[in-house]
């Protein structure tokens, strides 16, 4: 059955459907469809996950912009790509899974390189969310964390907001915990601006502000410095390829096999700024994203090797997406020259992100 909201927000005309989409370990899900003139976003309560953009190109004409799946079984058989997903309790990586916090240690189940990733083996990204209609225009989707999941202290009250009013997505990240915690959530989709399945992102550009980047040892934890990017491949301040340095030799990139790095977003913290702009020159199609966050993961898409099938059937193969994970930044909570991570009772967790879809 299909349920359908409409609304006028302001002068623009949104609207909501939902839809039953199939079956997860934990019950049956939603796929919930926000619609303007300008987008179509579908949204999913496994993960939390944008399942599919619709944006159209400098024609006019429309294609998916994000990687992912046609049924909801594909998802849940396949938790290691996160494509679309909320990741957390704590999104990208904890060193060794273990952290301290007031005088108390705790342990993560590793799923990465001797690593946690993204919240240990069954984190927000496999989880069944609830999901609701706002104000029409937006969907709202709620998780709680159980004390002691994943190893993490303290009950978490998650809640997502996705609002689409025309060409833009917000994303409104809050949540609220019991017992002292850390946390750091972002959303974790690969795009793709000339449409998912049409191939590598390579010739797509980008440009980060970020004067620093976190470098990374081996198994991609940071290593604790702040590094200027000026005369590196870090250095994306000015739009380039994506691939125009991915083959000179430079450490960083060998170690990850491409981007896979934390830049520090220029600005102040927990304020809107803009952290990162792409577009795809062919199509025209572009995207820019603004966060509260203090830093955003630029990942070009490395570790896909054929294994998923997007819609069309195609295999996604390396560097054919690439994602903008604005977040903290990897290993805070051994960090503590990073920004703090940990979340109190009595306090509010709260942060923001814009996407913006466009032409040129």
């Amino acid at each position: 059955m299909t349920v359908a909201f409409l609304v006028a927000a302001g002068c623009a005309h949104a609207d909501v459907t939902a839809k039953n989409w199939g079956a997860t370990p934990e019950g049956e899900a939603k796929l919930f469809t926000l619609t303007t003139p300008q987008l179509k976003v579908e949204l999913c309560e496994y993960g939390a996950r944008i399942v599919s953009i619709e944006a159209p190109d400098r024609g006019g004409k429309r294609a998916d912009v994000v990687l992912g799946y046609n049924n909801l079984k594909q998802y849940v058989d396949d938790p290691k790509d996160f494509f679309g997903a909320v990741v957390g309790r704590y999104g990208n990586r904890i060193a060794k899974g273990t952290f301290s916090l007031d005088d108390k240690t705790y342990n993560i189940p590793l799923n990465n390189k001797g690593n946690a990733l993204h919240g240990g083996t069954r984190g927000f990204s496999s989880r069944l969310w609830r999901g609701r209609p706002i104000r029409n225009d937006a969907v709202e989707f709620t998780l709680i964390s159980a004390d002691g999941n994943m190893g993490f202290p303290g009950e978490l009250t998650v809640h997502v907001r996705y609002t689409l009013r025309a060409n833009r997505l917000r994303l409104d990240y809050t949540a609220t915990t019991d017992k002292p915690t850390v946390l750091n959530l972002t959303n974790h989709a690969y795009f793709n601006l000339a449409g998912e399945s049409s191939g590598t992102v390579l010739e797509q550009e980008i440009r980060l502000r970020a004067d620093r980047f976190t470098p990374v040892d081996d198994t991609l934890i940071p290593t604790g410095k702040l590094l200027p990017v000026t005369g590196t491949p870090m250095d994306l301040r000015q739009l380039a390829p994506i691939g125009a340095n991915l083959n000179i030799g430079f450490e960083q990139l060998h170690i990850a096999g491409g981007y896979d790095h934390n830049f520090i977003v220029n600005g102040s913290t927990g304020t809107l700024r803009e952290a990162a702009y792409a577009v795809d020159p062919q199509s025209g199609r572009t995207l820019t994203v603004f966060t509260t966050e203090p830093g955003v993961q630029f990942y070009s898409g490395n570790f896909l090797s054929g294994q998923n099938h997007g819609y069309n059937g195609k295999p996604y193969e390396k560097n054919d997406g690439f994602c903008l994970e604005t977040q903290h930044y990897p290993n805070s909570p051994n960090q503590p020259n990073f920004p703090s991570t940990v979340l109190r009772p009595g306090k509010t967790f709260h942060s923001s992100t814009l996407l913006i879809f466009g032409t040129l």
